[in-house]
């Protein structure tokens, strides 16, 4: 990874300096807008062309919606920004999956079919502003939103490097309007922001890369097969580790635009403290969820035509969902346990709709609802079913042949910090940062600050890179 924790921050302290300089208002866009691409430019600086490519076609597809006044025209103008938009993300995502699936399709008919060797490189955070700009011909094509009003705002919305390659999936109405009018961070925006980004980069470098990712390698990508204990404990690494790095970059990312004068949405809400998969997918991955929801699962059908039209609408858009996670199979299946989840859990909704649960109860589904998603973790994080299989029967004790794999001290260290993950989502559930943070006294909130910000100077420089950057 080009951009680590420390190399970020001298970025930002530099793009944060330039916002703040008496300039006007164009300039200090341009200036995020320069500062965008080469945020971008440092992975691999040929995509930029890519970005280029997505926001050209998408600015001028909702300009020829607009003035279309046929409806033929309307379609055309649409084909042009689906096509533009999915081609490139199959061909660089899924070129080389379609192509190995195809060779095995045809040696199952007896064709010796050999395809030619692409070494494909992924770009970045393709999927992720694939579909910013997507909803963004989609909302005009749907009449839900009007185009931006300049092109300028139009290419800062798609290219603004606090969401470019990880999220928040922001539609254009969230972020848009701000570029309209002057921006500056008032002080105690700033303050939050920079609290934001400390606790987003302490999540990710200390607890998700730290403590957490040794475990989940040795597991899922050793050779040994792995015991109940080390099975689970893996697992639950896991689980915590996908969170911290992901909430992780997405609070960095919210502080970051904060510490600039703009507000992005949440996309995370203490998930593993939720009572239910559809709870769940309301606080995991929340932009992601509802990007889904309005532009898959509702043009499918819904829940407007019957139970089987709406089971089925679930399980695509979650099969769907897991394919856009990644060009695999154990993708889809672990789409296709949360597609399973959500409906099963809307049948028995149906059946018991008058039960009024327990306290008990509710808990109990609480954990049910944790094991069950750590399960299907096993799918996102396993590279091939043979070893989402191993881990799989390891988690229910039926590998008879399984070796110890971790230290005490590694099982140890792992039930410590995902059971302190999950009570903090518990505490949390209803409540928010900011108001929690408001009870804490300042000089406790100064030196909570000092401890996390100290940890992520020791620890920086043996991450990896954010595990989304892959998506």
């Amino acid at each position: 990874m080009v951009f680590n924790s420390l190399t970020f921050v001298v970025f930002f302290a530099c793009v944060l300096v330039l916002h703040n300089l008496p300039l006007g208002w164009t300039t200090r866009k341009i200036n995020l807008l320069i500062a965008s691409y080469l945020f971008y430019a440092a992975w691999n600086p040929p995509f930029v062309i890519l970005l280029w490519v997505s926001t050209v076609v998408d600015w001028y597809a909702a300009q020829g919606l607009v003035k279309a006044q046929r409806q033929a025209a309307r379609h055309a103008w649409m084909l042009l920004s689906v096509v533009a938009n999915l081609g490139m993300l199959a061909y660089f995502k899924y070129g080389t999956f379609l192509l190995d699936n195809f060779r095995v399709l045809a040696a199952t008919i007896g064709l010796d079919y050999q395809p030619p060797a692409f070494d494909i490189v992924l770009p970045v955070g393709i999927s992720f502003y694939t579909f910013a700009t997507m909803s963004y011909t989609l909302d005009v094509y749907l009449r839900r939103a009007a185009p931006a009003r300049n092109f300028l705002d139009y290419a800062l919305f798609v290219t603004f490097f606090p969401h470019l390659v990880a999220g928040p999936i922001l539609r254009p109405t969230e972020l848009v309007p701000q570029f309209e009018t002057p921006r500056r961070a008032k002080a105690n925006q700033l303050c939050f922001g920079l609290a934001l980004m400390t606790i987003g980069l302490f999540q990710k470098v200390v607890l998700a890369d730290g403590f957490l990712a040794p475990p989940v390698e040795k597991v899922f990508d050793g050779v040994k097969v792995p015991g109940m204990l080390d099975a689970w404990t893996a697992t639950l690494a896991f689980g915590g580790q996908i969170f911290c790095d992901f909430a992780g970059y997405s609070t960095t990312a919210i502080g970051a635009a904060m510490c600039l004068g703009f507000a992005m949405p949440d996309n995370f809400r203490f998930p593993y403290a939720a009572i239910g998969f559809s709870d769940f997918w309301r606080r995991w991955h929340i932009t992601l969820s509802a990007w889904l929801r309005d532009y898959l699962y509702i043009p499918l059908g819904g829940n407007r035509h019957g139970p089987a039209r709406t089971y089925c609408a679930l399980l695509a858009t979650m099969l769907l969902g897991g394919l856009w996670h990644g060009a695999s199979w154990t993708f889809v299946a672990w789409g296709g346990l949360h597609g399973t989840y959500l409906s099963a859990e809307r049948f028995l909704r149906g059946r018991f709709a008058h039960w009024r649960p327990s306290a008990a109860h509710v808990f109990a589904f609480g954990v049910l609802t944790f094991a069950l998603v750590h399960v299907a973790w096993v799918f996102f994080r396993a590279k091939t079913f043979m070893r989402a299989w191993q881990v799989l029967r390891g988690l229910f004790a039926a590998n008879t042949d399984a070796v110890p794999i971790l230290p005490a001290i590694e099982i140890a260290t792992t039930a410590l910090i995902v059971g302190g993950v999950v009570a903090a989502h518990a505490f949390m559930r209803n409540r928010t940062l900011e108001s929690v943070l408001a009870t804490v006294p300042p000089p406790l909130l100064a030196g909570g600050w000092a401890m996390l910000a100290f940890a992520i100077v020791i620890e920086q420089g043996s991450g990896n890179a954010f595990i989304y950057f892959q998506f």
